[in-house]
């Protein structure tokens, strides 16, 4: 079911227009996204983990003046591989948001050694993961922590909304971090980014979804295409189902992010 509201699509675009004006690098990309979604769904732990999928081990960033010490994170490492959201992102290739409450029961979460000797030490209950980069040897999310109350449906579908256009940002700042380095540009996993849309647009569809991208009007998209508001909004019922969307804002993140995820692919 979708709870997802028009502020939500807009909360998420003005999220993604901050992280992309300070994601100039992988670091910068990590300290926006973290202080970002912290403030978009509510946590009391967030950061960003790479999880090195080979050794069992974890780098984290978090927010600023936030941080797990040395023992903690060696308790994580030590239950790495029984961790519910390592498996089914890291092992199993899920790649939606989900919560540990999605992964595993609660009763059998607080019966767990990582449980014990982890999130109760640290004292944390719940835990939303969201998916940046998978690869045979990575794994990096962005990870959401609370003491008391779940994360709730309307959270995840929050989180999920905005998790192509992250990974997108992410893999955006990786490539530039080779560059700066001297090094041939590394191409990440394409599967992260939206999939291509179900259908194709035709290129009058284009056209409108492109005017519609620069804040034009169903009025303003008429005049300059020389056809009816009536026509327009015709094309723009066509769209929403081609991009299986409901609303403007969500066709044109759509859009724009399945432009962009081409462009990168045929650089």
């Amino acid at each position: 079911m979708n709870h997802l509201t028009r502020n939500d699509y807009a909360a998420a675009l003005r999220l993604l227009a901050c992280i992309e004006a300070q994601a100039d690098d992988v670091e910068g990309f990590a300290r926006a996204a973290v202080v970002a979604l912290n403030s978009y769904v509510a946590s009391e732990l967030t950061t960003l983990s790479v999880c090195d999928l080979r050794t069992g081990h974890r780098q984290v960033v978090g927010l600023p003046g936030v941080c797990l010490g040395a023992e903690d994170i060696a308790c994580f490492d030590r239950h790495f591989f029984e961790h519910p959201l390592v498996r089914l992102h890291g092992l199993h290739g899920g790649r939606s948001a989900q919560r540990m409450s999605d992964a595993v029961g609660r009763v059998d979460f607080q019966r767990s050694a990582l449980y014990a000797d982890y999130y109760r030490r640290i004292g944390l209950e719940h835990a939303i993961a969201v998916l940046l980069h998978q690869d045979k040897d990575t794994l990096v999310s962005i990870v959401l922590n609370r003491h008391r109350l779940d994360f709730s449906e309307r959270d995840r579908e929050r989180l999920e909304l905005l998790r192509p256009h992250l990974a997108f940002l992410y893999g955006h700042a990786c490539r530039v971090a080779v560059h700066a380095a001297g090094g041939a540009p590394a191409p990440l996993p394409v599967p992260l980014l939206l999939d291509p849309a179900p259908s194709e647009l035709t290129a009058r569809e284009c056209d409108v979804l492109q005017w519609l991208a620069c804040g034009k009007t169903d009025a303003d998209i008429a005049a300059l295409l020389s056809i009816s508001p009536r026509t327009v909004h015709k094309h723009l019922e066509h769209i929403y189902v081609k991009l299986g969307v409901e609303t403007r804002t969500a066709a044109v993140m759509r859009f724009l992010a399945v432009r962009e995820s081409r462009a990168v692919a045929a650089a």
